[in-house]
């Protein structure tokens, strides 16, 4: 019976973080939408991942300006 009072106490536990979450996400979805993000969290993650993926990159200069 205890084994069974734990569990119930560890699924509200799981259900009361689940609804925090949701909440949050909700809310960055909101704002990034009032920021511009067409679709929210979906574009702002390409954008952020287009960003990272640009950082990486070497810095290519064309012969024009490393003679320069």
């Amino acid at each position: 019976m205890k084994k069974h009072k734990d569990l119930l106490k560890k699924i509200a536990k799981l259900e009361t973080i689940n609804d925090q979450l949701a909440a949050e996400i909700n809310y960055l979805e909101k704002l990034t939408r009032a920021l511009g993000f067409a679709e929210g969290l979906k574009t702002l993650k390409t954008a952020a991942l287009e960003m990272l993926e640009s950082d990486s990159k070497p810095d290519v200069k064309s012969e024009g300006e490393a003679n320069s």
